[in-house]
């Protein structure tokens, strides 16, 4: 058998993964069409490349089908309740960096906090009648925040598409969403929280505390960890818990 390591199946993650793990001496490669999701892996032996969407990862991982795999910190706390039971983080990649926050519209002059948010809510239900919508793709995360900091009085709604694109169609009243750089939300006319950070994501190197591991899986990734660490030898606390 061999080690299998899910990355990102395209864009600007899949680019940067390939990269960082070719300065570390690890060619990973896409093989065929863009539609065949296949790829190898050279530099390393016992080492197979499984390319799946991001946030198929998480869920792999979980179910002990792939070994490792790199996606980013929200998606891993947002699909896995129990994530710490079920996966390892190994290294940080140093991309992809985003912030999970909520933002409110610009012209809501008196809504800077969360306190505000909650005090806006309560009187947003009052006089509509209903809970004041908050779009997100992130409702695990969002509401444990929000219940942790005493917001009640709203109500999550999904949005799969343009989430700073939500207030402006009348389909939500604020958002929460991931953000790097803070421009799409204004130009959308939309305001961060002052205290609203829900949580700081980036690319990180995970490992499967589920997944089945035989001898020779259990050497390659030894020699994978080496490989990571500039050939130094990995320590007890640097390496992930492999089974016996």
């Amino acid at each position: 058998m061999t080690l299998k390591l899910g990355v990102p199946s395209k864009g600007r993650l899949m680019d940067k993964t390939f990269d960082w793990f070719g300065e570390r001496g690890i060619t990973l490669e896409r093989t065929g069409s863009e539609r065949e999701y296949a790829g190898r892996v050279e530099g390393i032996q016992g080492v197979s490349l499984i390319l799946l969407s991001a946030g198929e990862i998480p869920r792999e991982l979980a179910a002990g089908r792939i070994h490792l795999g790199v996606t980013g910190t929200d998606l891993i706390h947002e699909k896995l309740a129990l994530w710490q039971q079920l996966v390892t983080p190994i290294e940080k990649l140093g991309f992809g960096h985003a912030d999970l926050i909520i933002a409110v519209p610009q012209c809501w002059i008196d809504v800077d906090t969360l306190d505000d948010l909650d005090a806006a809510a309560a009187a947003f239900r009052a006089e509509h009648g209903h809970r004041l919508r908050i779009a997100t793709k992130y409702h695990r995360l969002v509401r444990e925040f929000l219940r942790e900091h005493g917001v009640a009085d709203y109500t999550l709604v999904d949005s799969q598409g343009a989430t700073e694109g939500t207030v402006a169609n009348e389909t939500a009243e604020a958002i929460a969403d991931i953000t790097s750089t803070g421009e799409t939300l204004r130009a959308n006319h939309l305001k961060i929280l002052t205290d609203a950070l829900v949580l700081q994501s980036q690319a990180t190197l995970w490992h499967s505390r589920t997944a089945p591991f035989d001898t020779a899986e259990t050497e390659a990734l030894a020699i994978l960890m080496e490989k990571l660490h500039g050939g130094r030898a990995v320590t007890a606390r640097q390496s992930p818990p492999v089974p016996d």
